[in-house]
Parts: C-alpha cells; structure tokens; sequence
C-alpha cells in the first residue's frame, strides 16, 4: 500500500529580494547548477545513471508520472526555476535548498540541494495534494 504524505516542510518559502541578491545573477548560478537525480523517483532509470538504476520507494512521486526520462531535461528544468527565481529562502552556502520548476504540461516540480559542495540538486514531482504547488504554478506563470 503507497503511503501517502500528509505534511510538507512548513518552512518552504521563496527566496526574498535580500537572498536573492546574495546568491547573486540567476543566470550564472543557473549555468553552474547540476542534477543528480534519485533511483527512489525514478521507475525507468533514462540515462540518469543512477546506482543503484531505478528504485522506485513507496510514497515518493515518481519522475516517469512528469514524463522527465532525461537528464538534459531534468537540468534544463532545474535552470530555469533558477532563472525565474524560485529558489528557497533557505540556503547552503551560496546554494538555496530547494528549486522549483513546471513542465510543459504544468506538472509543479520541487528539487532538494543532495550536495552542497558541487551545488547537485535531485528533483521530483509535486504531490497533488501539497498546496505549495499550487504558489510554483502560480509564481512560475508571473515570470
């Protein structure tokens, strides 16, 4: 049986203006930003080159249900949330924690920073029923 989560971290929060001036040009940290990506997201491994290949866990949303098999298209997603600045107010360094981006077909996206040294991030879709969804939709549209 698929558990089903039924709180988000509360503390998800868009960067502000401060923090976005302390990470400095989005379009430079978007070019140095990377995806790692995460067997437990993914049924179909696409070329992600993930070890253990594919390791879909139960409650976690899945990679495939967004139609995303590739890597070029999960960093090109990543980047672009970076150059629409929906970054998280909490950062790692010159890192934010999380990244959000939409798919084409309008598929809210979340990515967690996985190691702050190299700023890898791995990402996944938005449960339906995780209302900060409906703010990435929504801020993403505006810019």
């Amino acid at each position: 049986m698929r558990r089903r989560r039924n709180s988000f971290n509360p503390k998800r929060r868009f960067a502000t203006q401060a923090t976005l001036s302390m990470l400095g040009p989005l379009d430079q940290l978007a070019e140095r930003v990377s995806y790692g990506g995460n067997p437990e997201h993914k049924r179909n491994p696409g070329d992600f080159g993930l070890i253990p290949p594919s390791q879909p866990r139960p409650g976690k949303t899945l990679c495939d249900a967004a139609r995303i098999f590739r890597r070029v298209e999960a960093l090109a997603l990543l980047q672009e949330g970076v150059r629409r600045g929906l970054v998280s107010n909490l950062c790692e360094g010159t890192w934010p924690q999380n990244v959000w981006a939409v798919t084409d077909s309008g598929i809210p996206l979340e990515a967690q920073l996985e190691n702050p040294l190299i700023g890898s991030y791995h990402g996944y879709p938005m449960p339906a029923h995780d209302a900060f969804g409906d703010k990435v939709l929504e801020r993403w549209e505006a810019r």
